[in-house]
């Protein structure tokens, strides 16, 4: 072996170790560049966002009126001690839980310390029974079960829950605490003093005005509408009453009259029932705090008759407030074009939007008690 072989066998292993440590890291610097950049970026609002001051549980619930099970969801403001609750009642065209009516109440309540629980109305959604089979006072006694179910809740305050509701969902929501005791207040939107067949003729009139048709057509739908409803109260003939549908079957605003090619005996119709609702005779039972709000233009409901019932028998009802909102509908919203508001494809899009109206319940519940204004808002004197 030459000197130069001696040489190159004495610094061979040396370089072999340098390489494999250099080929090492420079596979472990290439798996951490490829790591880095399949990392995804942190989210821009999470450099600035901030805890939210109230934390709100969303639980699903499942309570029994009598044979038929009922589904909702409950969301409870994270404080400490016990919420006041508010059992949220249907409007007739949105029966779940997930509409898009319902959902300030569940933005804006539990914020203010009240838990708000949102059920599918029996038949729809995830809740058994079916609407066929009930009238005013099951769908009242629906929301009262719920009342029993969320008293027995640790989370809530036995003493301090009640209904909210808007148009049909209002009507509910002053029978329920005329038959419930146990309520500590009721809110009513939208709710008319009268029968809902007046009601009823009240809003078929506004749709026809709107769609353009002139009034010799409005008065034909609402006398077609009316000898419906006189048969079905038995004051007329189901020949006669008959006749007349007949004679506004063809006509091209039919559809929008809201009524059937023909009508079910008194003791079988759902509608019978209902037109026989009155709801000046609930309020006589009221005896919680309640307050009803109307939109100074529904085209829905007649709104300035309801509020003037309401103002003329107010000494006889003290615990009753009546408020109209300028400008607001049937939804509470204020911009909303007529043909919206009376589409009932729109119908589950339709929220309220009007300030006035979100401040007035607000207010309302906080002078009545029922709201709990986290400390670190109030203000430092």
């Amino acid at each position: 072996m030459t000197q130069a072989d001696i040489s190159t066998a004495k610094t061979l292993p040396g370089a072999v170790i340098l390489s494999g440590i250099a080929l090492t890291l420079t596979a472990a610097l290439t798996f951490a560049i490829e790591a880095q950049a399949q990392e995804k970026p942190p989210s821009p609002a999470a450099l600035w966002s901030a805890p939210a001051t109230a934390s709100v549980s969303a639980s699903e619930l499942q309570f029994n009126n009598g044979q038929t099970t009922l589904s909702g969801t409950l969301y409870a403001p994270q404080l400490p001690g016990k919420a006041p609750a508010v059992i949220v009642l249907h409007a007739a065209s949105v029966p779940t839980r997930d509409q898009a009516l319902y959902r300030h109440l569940i933005q804006a309540l539990p914020a203010l310390g009240i838990a708000v629980f949102v059920y599918d109305r029996r038949g729809s959604g995830k809740s058994g029974g079916m609407l066929a089979d009930s009238d005013y006072d099951v769908l009242a006694d629906d929301g009262i079960a719920a009342q029993r179910m969320l008293a027995r809740d640790a989370r809530i305050d036995p003493r301090r829950i009640g209904f909210w509701g808007l148009s049909q969902g209002g009507w509910l929501s002053l029978l329920a605490a005329a038959r419930s005791p146990e309520t500590a207040f009721a809110i009513a939107i939208s709710a008319p003093m009268t029968t809902p067949d007046v009601q009823m003729n009240f809003a078929v009139a506004n749709i026809l005005r709107i769609k353009g048709y002139p009034e010799a057509d409005v008065e034909m739908a609402v006398a077609a509408r009316t000898a419906v409803d006189e048969y079905e109260r038995g004051r007329l003939g189901r020949a006669t009453a008959q006749a007349r549908l007949d004679a506004v079957v063809d006509k091209p605003w039919f559809d929008l009259a809201y009524l059937d090619k023909t009508f079910e005996d008194p003791g079988k119709s759902r509608w019978a029932k209902e037109i026989r609702h009155d709801p000046l005779k609930t309020l006589d039972a009221v005896h919680a705090p309640a307050l009803v709000i109307y939109g100074a233009k529904d085209p829905w409901v007649p709104a300035k008759l309801s509020a003037d019932i309401l103002r003329k028998n107010a000494a006889q009802h003290p615990n009753i407030d009546t408020a109209v909102i300028a400008g607001a509908d049937h939804d509470m919203m204020l911009s909303a074009p007529l043909e919206f508001q009376i589409d009932p494809k729109a119908f589950s899009a339709q929220a309220p939007d009007a300030p006035e109206y979100f401040s007035l319940m607000a207010a309302w519940l906080t002078a009545k008690g029922f709201t709990l204004v986290p400390s670190s808002t109030a203000t430092v004197h």
